[in-house]
């Protein structure tokens, strides 16, 4: 595992060209990820320094894949809210995972989830025929103990994946199956919005998912993806799906021995088949779950960061954390999987 800082001394850091106003620097050869920059001036605001630099910004992210900005004034979400929509424009503001921020129109609250357990290595939506290209975190109250927000590059992690498992995400691509059941994260109200079980539908059409309600009142959502995609801009290969997040292997002994008590395989909340609809081996996931570890990067949460990532290019995880910790997300540049190139 990579393990950096940017508490790191300079001396093990190497600098990058930067616009004035800043310094970037990684903090080292064998750590392209993320890029850090920091202000060396007072008064400079991140929103007005962003949308100056956009362009800048974009071109150091299909690089480096992530940018960690730290040391700007951000006394609140909002600043945070106004600096990401300076780079992502529009942001997206109907996601039905994640709870909404109080202080802004179209940030959310990150995934509340049991402080005591890590949420595995995932791309935003990536299971999804809709996601963000880009997505934020803001680090508001940093956890006194863990929560690191782990991350990896999608394009350097396919250089340890054993062949002959990357040659079935190929060809086979992937079959997530989410079941929307009472008491079991979010209700399909809930996520979509609504009550009406017609606008359900349309809305998974127009998503491109397939759908069929079940006995109870539950609904249940079918998305197949490719096992890998090529970033729209630089055409490479990428390692982009949630396969860690959905199969039932990677979920603690009790929490699986507790699902499997209460729904058959085929009804539980979610799960990952390849796109043949066949089982993915556990052998499979233990081996990914230790590539995913040997090639992550951990940096700390400072107050007020902000980590900036491609969606496509970098992954991201929570690390178990004591205390209060406080992470705030932004998303945006929605993308088509359907106009991804071949």
């Amino acid at each position: 595992m990579s393990t950096a800082t940017a508490e790191s001394s300079q001396s093990k850091t190497s600098p990058v060209a930067a616009p004035e106003g800043v310094r970037a620097y990684i903090l080292s050869e064998d750590a392209p990820l993320p890029l850090v920059i920091e202000p060396t001036a007072d008064g400079i605001v991140l929103a007005e320094w962003n949308l100056a630099n956009r362009e800048w910004i974009e071109a150091q992210l299909l690089v480096h894949g992530g940018i960690l900005f730290r040391n700007f004034n951000l006394p609140s979400p909002a600043d945070f809210e106004r600096a990401a929509k300076s780079v992502y424009g529009e942001l997206f503001g109907d996601y039905g995972d994640l709870p909404k921020n109080a202080a802004g129109e179209k940030i959310y609250e990150s995934t509340p989830y049991p402080a005591d357990q890590m949420i595995l290595y995932h791309s935003e939506s990536a299971h999804l025929p809709t996601f963000p290209n880009k997505i934020s975190f803001h680090c508001v109250t940093a956890a006194k103990v863990g929560g690191c927000t782990p991350i990896f590059d999608t394009r350097t992690v396919l250089r340890h994946i054993d062949p002959a498992v990357l040659k079935e995400f190929r060809e086979k691509g992937l079959m997530y199956v989410r079941n929307f059941s009472k008491g079991v994260d979010p209700s399909w109200e809930e996520f979509f919005h609504t009550t009406d079980k017609a606008k359900v539908e349309q809305m998974c059409r127009d998503a491109g998912s397939s759908f069929e309600w079940t006995a109870d009142g539950g609904l249940r959502v079918i998305n197949r993806t490719r096992g890998t995609v090529k970033h729209p801009k630089t055409k490479e290969e990428l390692f982009f799906n949630q396969v860690q997040i959905h199969h039932i292997y990677c979920v603690d002994e009790d929490t699986r021995e507790g699902l499997r008590a209460l729904f058959d395989d085929q009804d539980l909340p979610r799960n990952v088949y390849y796109g043949d609809g066949s089982v993915i081996p556990d052998e499979t996931m233990q081996h990914l779950g230790e590539v995913f570890e040997r090639v992550a990067v951990r940096n700390k949460w400072q107050k007020g960061d902000v980590v900036m990532l491609d969606n496509m290019l970098v992954t991201h995880a929570r690390d178990p954390f004591e205390g209060p910790r406080h992470i705030v997300v932004a998303m945006g540049q929605m993308i088509d999987a359907d106009t991804l190139p071949a």
